[in-house]
């Protein structure tokens, strides 16, 4: 766990010039270093995974902290919105119950991260089949959509100035392991990230590795509509997917940084 907290016998009292002194002890001070980050040892070397990378993020999270007295709604807010957004994700895995247990759609997300306002989420998509990879895309716009139209309204009721919505974004690629692999690198996970910041646009999956024209029919494209955007750091022109809804919306401002193919 990330945090460094020396106990108060890790400090003594010194007499310096007659005064006296509280110093943390040397073996203590030293202490505070990487391994604090809880990577293990980060002289491993690191191994690969194809996955798929979203990367929620809560609108208006930071304002939400910044009401009066935020430590008697944030951990209320917080703890309702992990406990349902894993249970959101369970569902959409589940194909069918048994008694014995649960047959799946696909496996569940290897690896979680909370990231202070919003969620990392990786699946390793090597034992996805291509089609329920594409369905994965589907059930987290649901997932995003439930965030307003389910679980917003009832936490609006017990807390004030809500995050207004739980927006996404998703791209596939390679992940590579740090340390003991308690923790992932990518170039994917960078690019989920910067898709769910896109101005005006609240979901968003980038292009590259999916092939929607291939896996869905004409009534689940028709949803979607096709652009190049200037992702910072990635590419003047990637090509990503967003809702045409969100895109018909925009104001005309929002709606030029993004261009037909």
């Amino acid at each position: 766990m990330p945090i460094f907290s020396p106990k108060p016998n890790c400090y003594i009292n010194i007499i310096e010039n007659e005064q006296t002194i509280k110093v943390l002890k040397k073996e203590d001070f030293d202490s505070f270093n990487s391994s604090v980050l809880g990577l293990g040892d980060i002289t491993q070397a690191s191994n690969s995974k194809p996955a798929i990378a979203a990367v929620f993020d809560l609108e208006g999270f930071t304002n939400f902290c910044k009401q009066i007295e935020p430590q008697l709604s944030v951990p209320i807010f917080l703890k309702q919105f992990l406990d349902w957004i894993f249970g959101e994700i369970r569902k959409e895995t589940c194909k069918k119950e048994f008694a014995e247990g649960y047959q799946l759609w696909h496996p569940l997300p290897f690896f979680t991260k909370f990231m202070g306002d919003g969620l990392l989420v990786l699946w390793d998509c090597s034992s996805i089949h291509s089609v329920n990879q594409h369905n994965l895309i589907t059930t987290l716009d649901e997932i995003a959509g439930h965030y307003a139209q389910q679980f917003l309204p009832e936490m609006k009721k017990k807390v004030c100035d809500v995050p207004s919505a739980l927006r996404c974004g998703i791209a596939k690629g390679t992940v590579y392991s740090v340390g003991d692999g308690n923790d992932f690198v990518g170039p994917c996970i960078n690019l989920a990230a910067r898709l769910q910041k896109l101005d005006g646009i609240k979901f968003a999956f980038a292009r590259r590795g999916f092939s929607p024209e291939d896996q869905w029919k004409e009534d689940q494209l028709e949803y979607w509509t096709l652009k190049e955007a200037s992702i910072r750091g990635m590419g003047e022109k990637e090509l990503i997917y967003i809702r045409k809804s969100e895109f018909e919306n925009l104001s005309k401002i929002d709606s030029r940084k993004y261009h037909d193919p």
